[in-house]
């Protein structure tokens, strides 16, 4: 039966190729891939916002208030339940980092259990107001909808990768009804390296899923009364922008430490407790970490600078402006503790969302305050876009998804002057301190990471010595000689030969040319032992080393072949230039232009 399928499939593939041609075809999957994405987005903040409503506004019980103190455990908890219990041992990662590993290493594959599962996790533990954003998982959702759209077509490498774009800017154009941010954001994150024919998918993809997206979602993430910006406050926006840049550094390097801290714990459910029961304390004290965070920023984008001091311990103290201030400025510090908690914790979301609410509160924080002096009377609302901008180009590196995203979801195409200064400073201040992303350190470290500045160095870093290695070698034993091993000698295709003990240990090397000299005659050694007449290898190539290491070893001491062996220093094969060579051309072809 599946035979069948997959020959019919085959048929209808070879008569696509025939009719269609593949860039024809190209366009018509990314209409596919974008009402599909938009679909999914739809459905993303349809099920989370029904259940945040849910347990907000329909159920009317006394004391359902201190209920929200465990509500996150419990979102978190069904997170973890459902991945153990319903996707069988199949893992569930989340944020942007997995999909830009698919691309480099898994050649753009995602799991179709992804499409699904993203929606369900992400939904379940933002709704039960899990302090994380619902970007990442609708980006992750819309690359496996377009992963596996290629792949049941029967496309390559390049198509695949160009619809994942295609699904992950259907997903961010979907959750924000921002085209042009997603289109940017599938560009700057997934496509560092992309040709002109490339937007055209992007453009189809991102715009259908936005209209999808708003016909069945119709209600905008933010709305607000963009004002002119005025030349005197020029200077305000660059010290912001510092402010900023500074904040994202001091993330990304927290963010680090959490995951170190809940790296120690190794009981899946023992994290569930720490991080639930964590945030719902946070969340008692800051009611404004709760969820997504985007009604409190819309809240001060109305004019009411005192909501996030709202049903909160401090609620008295709502008309004293610095008390305002301080609190916002210790939420913001919470807020990162939050997210993060949340994400480690188990439960599945993003730190898109989380930057955006973090920079709309540290431009709150900082326009408002300069406005207490007296000094100055900054527009607030354009402090708070300037700032969601700033922080989500410092911390994803794509200064231009932050510029775009504010400006479409805010209507704010008159602070683009600003808007520009401070992404643009943000980027370069975190850029300059931490040379990769929240999201490509991880890959950037382990030297899986895709890069474009270096090809010939990415592309080494993607081979896995397994795949170059080569076992086709005679293999001589220490005891034996060269007229007990004649004829294996003189037959073999392979110059040279590992001499290997009973425990498979290598002694040595020797090449054909001495043999052949010591079975003419013209060497003396033809009863010699083979542990006798083999020599100590110029190196070996451990089966850990990469693959950078294993060519700076072979220009170091100027050879062609190397044997590789393991830990306890057993004989596994050889490497050589020339198989590495034939993979480089290879990987190098397969890794060209997404879309020529």
């Amino acid at each position: 039966m599946k035979f069948t399928i997959y020959k019919k499939l085959d048929q209808i593939n070879q008569w696509r190729m025939h009719k269609i041609s593949n860039r024809n075809f190209m366009i018509i999957l990314a209409f596919v891939v974008g009402v599909i994405g938009g679909l999914a987005a739809a459905l993303l903040k349809g099920l989370t916002h029904f259940i945040a409503s849910t347990l907000q506004n329909d159920i009317d019980w006394h004391f359902k208030y201190s209920f929200y103190l465990i509500l996150p455990l419990f979102g978190i908890l069904f997170s973890v339940i459902y991945v153990r219990k319903f996707l069988r041992g199949k893992r569930l990662e989340h944020g942007i980092t997995p999909i830009i590993y698919s691309i480099s290493r898994k050649s753009s594959r995602i799991e179709p259990h992804n499409i699904y599962s993203q929606i369900v996790t992400s939904a379940i533990t933002v709704g039960f107001g899990g302090s994380c954003g619902l970007e990442a998982p609708i980006a992750y959702s819309g690359s496996a909808i377009g992963s596996n759209t290629g792949r049941f077509f029967g496309l390559q490498y390049k198509e695949i990768t160009m619809l994942l774009a295609c699904g992950a800017a259907a997903g961010i154009s979907g959750a924000f009804n921002s085209p042009i941010a997603g289109m940017i954001f599938a560009i700057e994150i997934l496509l560092p390296e992309f040709s002109i024919p490339a937007f055209i998918p992007l453009l189809i993809s991102a715009a259908l899923a936005s209209v999808v997206s708003r016909l069945l979602y119709s209600e905008p993430l933010f709305h607000t009364a963009t004002t002119e910006w005025e030349v005197e406050a020029l200077f305000f926006y660059i010290v912001l922008a510092v402010i900023v840049g500074l904040y994202t550094v001091y993330f990304a390097k927290i963010s680090n430490v959490v995951k170190r801290w809940f790296g120690r714990i190794s009981n899946p459910y023992n994290k569930v407790w720490f991080s639930g029961i964590s945030l719902g304390l946070m969340i008692f004290v800051f009611p404004a970490l709760y969820g997504e965070g985007y009604i409190t920023i819309q809240q001060i984008l109305d004019g009411k600078f005192d909501a996030i001091v709202q049903n909160s311990l401090f609620s008295d103290y709502k008309n004293i402006a610095w008390v305002v201030i301080s609190y916002t400025v210790v939420t913001l510090f919470a807020k990162s503790l939050a997210s993060l908690f949340t994400l480690n914790g188990g439960g599945n979301g993003g730190v898109f969302g989380p930057s955006l609410v973090m920079g709309g509160l540290l431009g709150f924080a900082f326009a408002y305050g300069m406005n207490q002096t007296g000094f100055v009377m900054l527009n607030v609302p354009n402090f708070v876009m300037a700032g969601m901008a700033g922080a989500l180009a410092g911390i994803m590196h794509a200064p231009l998804t932050g510029l775009f995203l504010i400006a479409e979801i805010t209507g704010g195409y008159t602070l683009m002057v600003p808007l520009m200064l401070v992404t643009s400073i943000s980027y370069l201040i975190n850029r300059s301190i931490l040379k990769h992303s929240i999201y490509t350190k991880v890959l950037a470290e382990s030297g899986d990471l895709l890069s474009y500045e270096d090809k010939d160095r990415t592309v080494l870093s993607m081979m896995k010595l397994r795949y170059v290695l080569e076992t086709n070698f005679v293999v001589l034993r220490p005891t034996e000689t060269p007229h007990d091993r004649k004829s294996d000698i003189i037959h073999s295709k392979r110059n040279i030969f590992p001499v290997v003990d009973e425990k498979g240990v290598l002694l040595g090397t020797i090449y054909s040319e001495y043999l052949f000299s010591v079975l003419l005659g013209e060497e003396e050694g033809v009863e010699k032992t083979f542990d006798k007449l083999a020599q100590k290898p110029n190196d070996v190539i451990q089966e850990r080393e990469n693959m950078e290491i294993v060519m700076s070893k072979m220009n170091r001491d100027d050879v062609w072949i190397l044997p590789v062996v393991d830990e306890s220093n057993r004989y596994l094969g050889f490497v050589s230039k020339s198989s590495v060579f034939n993979k480089y051309r290879a990987l190098l072809v397969r890794q060209g232009h997404y879309l020529e």
